[in-house]
């Protein structure tokens, strides 16, 4: 078990949950209003998106010369780790949400943590780990500027903030996650 200690300080994991934690609780106790409006799905798509962004400094380790030459297989302990990242951030703000105020449903949470995990990932092995938070980042910008969404195209790119029964939504977010991840595990980070 000592490697996965070892693993999992060198991916700065302790300092990533901290932060995941951090921000769903502060988004959580701004939510809190006591009206019985339903939340903006802005707050939930936000907590997710800094989760990931935290989440993802982790997809590079300090040493890359390591990370390519190292005798083990890389590919299923990268694409366990984007995994495991994406269902942890999901996983903090369902616990967030059970204390109290809803802000949204499982499976709107489930699919944006994915797919914003799959930008993360793909980020990584495009920009290298100390850059991975950009493509989601840039996503959430655009998403939460974007006109309305009417059209495929739109519904596409707008995808954070669709209903959690929106096809196109659903598609994109397990398209990019399912591209991330295994871009991401079979290149590994960029230097």
């Amino acid at each position: 078990m000592r490697w996965l200690t070892l693993y999992a300080r060198s991916r700065q994991v302790p300092a990533s949950l901290a932060a995941v934690v951090i921000s769903a609780v502060a988004v959580w106790a701004l939510a809190r209003d006591g009206s019985e409006e339903p939340v903006d799905p802005r707050l939930p798509v936000l907590v997710l998106a800094a989760g990931v962004m935290a989440a993802s400094t982790g997809l590079s380790g300090p040493d890359h010369a390591l990370d390519r030459t190292a005798a083990i297989r890389w590919v299923p302990r990268r694409a366990a780790h984007v995994l495991l990242a994406g269902t942890v951030v999901a996983a903090v703000l369902l616990a967030v949400q059970a204390l109290g105020e809803d802000m949204a449903p499982t499976t709107f949470v489930v699919r944006n943590s994915a797919g914003l995990t799959g930008l993360a990932a793909l980020g990584a092995a495009l920009a290298g780990g100390r850059h991975a938070w950009t493509l989601p980042f840039a996503w959430l910008s655009f998403s939460f500027i974007a006109p309305p969404a009417t059209s495929t195209p739109m519904r596409v790119a707008g995808w954070m903030l669709l209903p959690p029964d929106a096809a196109a939504a659903t598609w994109t977010a397990l398209v990019l996650a399912a591209a991330g991840t295994a871009t991401y595990a079979v290149a590994g980070p960029r230097r």
